[in-house]
């Protein structure tokens, strides 16, 4: 298994500047190359204090890119709604060239009502933009002088600049959460998928749904399952859970009030179940989701245990992204977690 970083920051100009969050999270980036980390990766989300802080992600792993020599770069994700597939095709190539090929390219469909609204997006037209934009990037991508006549964004003889420094293209990973179609449309389509066992689900079964599908399409390999979980190392239990116990609260608690539409009674058939999720998370606790491995919170001794647990529980998965200074999380303590898990955890993780 590989580990790398993620960044979804979850505050706003009360708790800390973007100047500020974004500087510390450069100072972890720094300990990648030095500890093994496979990747660095953070969001795009716009408006609230629920991700707001990146509403591009190729801004900051671009910044990355030059602190990091070796990590990869991950876009988790960029969100086809809200972006035209020719300004996305371009800044992939451009941030592709500038990490020496190095980016990996995750998408999603967006979730959250408000942003929808605010970019005047129907909730509706979700998964038919997603699945257009992503196909018309890739085509861009990997082809010159392309056409297409889409439902949404038609252009002619379009050869995007700069061309992607990997051939044909980066690497494709897909953000799913509870539907089992989205993991099987991933699978099928040859691409990774991105998950969040946070909201609990049948994760074991949806992994499987995915690799099924993968195969059936007749893609070499397993595939690629990356799991989004909190982490939090210090050598003292108690210390690691007192550390991570608000931090991790409030980020509940600001995903909740982003996506608190879905409560008040938004719907949409691209959203089936979506109230109930959103329900679900709100009354999760610190407790709730290290009980259910999602958060790895503790000694060396304990994450790994808390690995090996989740492991028996899913099956194998290929990469772990460790939000690893979650909400107001002091700067130290996040840097301390981060170089102990990788000088005790992280090489057990690689065997």
């Amino acid at each position: 298994m590989r580990a790398g970083i993620q960044f979804f920051p979850d505050i706003g100009p009360a708790e800390r500047s973007a100047q500020d969050y974004w500087a510390e999270a450069l100072r972890l980036v720094s300990l990648c190359d030095r500890y093994g980390y496979s990747h660095v990766r953070t969001v795009e989300h716009y408006f609230s204090p629920y991700g707001g802080y990146s509403p591009n992600p190729m801004l900051f792993l671009a910044a990355a890119a030059q602190v990091t020599r070796r990590a990869r770069l991950v876009t988790g994700a960029v969100l086809p709604a809200f972006n035209h597939p020719l300004k996305l095709a371009g800044e992939i190539g451009m941030l592709d060239a500038l990490c020496d090929g190095r980016l990996d390219v995750g998408f999603a469909r967006a979730f959250l009502p408000h942003e929808f609204a605010r970019f005047g997006v129907p909730l509706d037209e979700s998964r038919a933009r997603f699945d257009e934009g992503v196909e018309q990037v890739r085509r861009l991508l990997e082809q010159e002088h392309v056409t297409c006549a889409g439902r949404f964004h038609s252009f002619r003889d379009v050869t995007s600049l700069p061309r992607p420094t990997q051939r044909p293209r980066p690497p494709f990973f897909v953000a799913a959460m509870a539907s089992r179609e989205s993991f099987e449309r991933a699978g099928a389509a040859g691409y990774g998928v991105m998950a969040i066992p946070m909201a609990g689900g049948a994760m074991a079964e949806l992994i499987a749904a995915y690799r099924e599908a993968w195969s059936r399409a007749g893609h070499p390999g397993p595939g690629t399952v990356m799991l989004a979980f909190h982490m939090l190392c210090h050598r003292d239990q108690e210390t690691a859970e007192r550390l991570a116990r608000g931090p991790l609260e409030r980020y509940l608690k600001s995903l909740v009030a982003a996506a608190s539409d879905w409560t008040a009674g938004a719907a949409s058939a691209d959203y089936p179940g979506y109230d109930k999720m959103i329900a679900g998370l709100a009354a999760e606790t610190f407790e709730t989701q290290v009980a259910k491995c999602a958060a790895w919170v503790g000694t060396p001794a304990r994450i790994l245990d808390t690995v090996a647990t989740y492991r028996r529980q899913v099956g194998e998965f290929e990469i772990a992204s460790l939000q690893v200074n979650f909400n107001d999380l002091p700067l130290a303590a996040a840097e301390a977690s981060l170089r102990l898990f990788g000088e005790t955890v992280l090489p057990r993780l690689r065997i």
